[in-house]
C-alpha cells in the first residue's frame, strides 16, 4: 500500500490565507457599497422634493349696501363672473331723488342770500334811505312849527283860544317826528355800511350745510348701486329683489379668483429647507395628469398642531408650521377646499 503524500498538508495554510484575503476583499467591497449607497441616498434625499398636503384656499367678499332700503334689482346669479366695478345690484331710489331736488333748491336759495349780503346795499337803496331821511326831517320841521303856533296862541289867550289838550297833542307829534328823523338817519347809515360780517358768516355756514346735505344725498344715490370690488365669481346670492336690506345684511358673496393658494403644513424637520419664493407645483385629484405651478408666499412664524383635516404621514400631534403656496390658475380650475398635494423643489426659485 502506497503511503499518502505529505504535500496537501503542507499547502493547507496557504489556501487558508487566500480564502481569508478573498473574504476580506469581499467585505471591503460590500462596506464601500454600503457607504456609497448611504451617501448617494442622503444626497438625493436632501435634494428631493418636499411633499406636503393641504387644501385650496381663496378670499371671499360679502357684499352689502351702505344704506338700508328695498332691493330694486340684482343683475347676477351664482356662478356668474363679474369684473371690477361691474354693477351687481341696485336699491330703490324713488324717495332719494325728490329729497336731492329739494336740497338743491334750498342750496340755491341760500346761495342767493349770501351773494346779496356780500354785494352790500345797492345805490338805489342808499338813495332811498337818504330820501326817507329828508322826508322825516321835513315832517319834523312841520310838526315843530305847528307846536310853536299852538303854544304861542295858548300863551296869548291864556288857554282860552286853544285847549291844553291841543298843546299836548302837537308837542307829542313833534317828538314823534324827531324820532322818525333819527330812525331814518340810522337807516341811511346802515345802508352805507352794508351787512354785518356776522350775517355774511351765518349765510355762508347755512350754504355750507346745504352743500353737505346735497353731497350726502348724492352719496346715498351712489351707494344705492352695488358694484363688484374685484374680478370674482358669484358664489352665493343671498337676497332677492323686493327684500329689505341693511348694511349688516349680505346681498352677494363673491369668490376672488386671484390670488389662490394652498394652505399646507410643514414639519419642523423640513422648515430649514423652505424659504419664501421657493418654486412649487400643486397636484389635485381632479386633474391627475396636470401640475399647477406656484411658489411659497408665506411661512408662519408660529408652530401649531397639525389640523385634523390635513392628511400627512406624520403623527397628528406633531408640531408643524403653516405655509401658503400661491398657485397660478388662469382658467379658474381650482375650487375652494380642494385637497391638494404640494411639491416643493429645493433650490428652485419662482421667476
Amino acid at each position: 500500500m502506497t503511503e499518502s503524500s505529505p504535500q496537501p498538508a503542507a499547502t493547507q495554510p496557504g489556501a487558508r490565507r487566500r480564502r481569508v484575503r478573498a473574504l476580506a476583499l469581499l467585505a471591503g467591497v460590500i462596506g464601500a457599497a454600503v457607504v456609497l449607497g448611504w451617501w448617494y441616498g442622503h444626497r438625493n434625499g436632501a435634494s428631493a422634493d418636499i411633499v406636503l398636503y393641504g387644501n385650496v384656499d381663496l378670499r371671499e367678499v360679502d357684499l352689502a349696501f351702505n344704506d338700508s332700503g328695498r332691493i330694486a334689482s340684482i343683475a347676477v346669479d351664482e356662478g356668474d363672473r363679474v369684473r371690477a366695478g361691474e354693477v351687481v345690484a341696485r336699491l330703490d331710489t324713488s324717495r332719494l331723488r325728490p329729497m336731492l331736488a329739494q336740497a338743491l333748491a334750498q342750496a340755491a336759495a341760500e346761495r342767493a342770500v349770501l351773494a346779496r349780503l356780500q354785494h352790500g346795499s345797492r345805490p338805489q337803496e342808499i338813495a332811498q334811505a337818504r330820501a326817507n331821511l329828508l322826508l322825516a326831517r321835513a315832517q319834523q320841521q312841520q310838526a315843530l312849527a305847528q307846536y310853536a303856533r299852538v303854544a304861542n296862541v295858548f300863551r296869548r289867550s291864556g288857554g282860552r283860544a286853544v285847549s291844553r289838550q291841543d298843546l299836548t297833542d302837537t308837542h307829542a307829534a313833534a317828538a314823534v317826528a324827531a324820532a322818525r328823523t333819527r330812525v331814518a338817519r340810522e337807516a341811511l347809515r346802515l345802508a352805507v355800511l352794508g351787512p354785518r360780517r356776522e350775517d355774511i358768516a351765518q349765510a355762508a355756514a347755512l350754504l355750507a350745510a346745504d352743500h353737505a346735505q346735497v353731497a350726502l344725498l348724492r352719496q346715498e344715490l351712489a351707494d344705492a348701486v352695488l358694484r363688484a370690488p374685484l374680478p370674482a365669481v358669484v358664489r352665493t346670492r343671498v337676497a332677492q329683489p323686493g327684500d329689505m336690506t341693511s348694511p349688516q345684511q349680505t346681498v352677494l358673496t363673491l369668490a376672488i379668483t386671484s390670488p389662490k393658494w394652498v394652505r399646507a403644513y410643514i414639519p419642523e424637520s423640513d422648515l430649514g429647507r423652505v424659504r419664501p419664493g421657493m418654486q412649487a407645483s400643486v397636484a389635485v385629484d381632479a386633474f391627475a395628469h396636470r401640475r399647477f405651478p406656484g411658489w411659497v408666499g408665506f411661512i408662519s412664524s408660529e408652530a401649531e398642531f397639525t389640523p385634523k383635516t390635513i392628511e400627512t404621514p406624520d403623527l397628528r400631534t406633531s408640531l408643524v408650521y403653516e405655509i401658503r403656496v400661491y398657485v397660478k390658475d388662469p382658467h379658474d380650475d381650482l375650487r375652494l377646499g380642494m385637497p391638494a398635494t404640494v411639491y416643493l423643489t429645493p433650490g428652485g426659485t419662482h421667476p
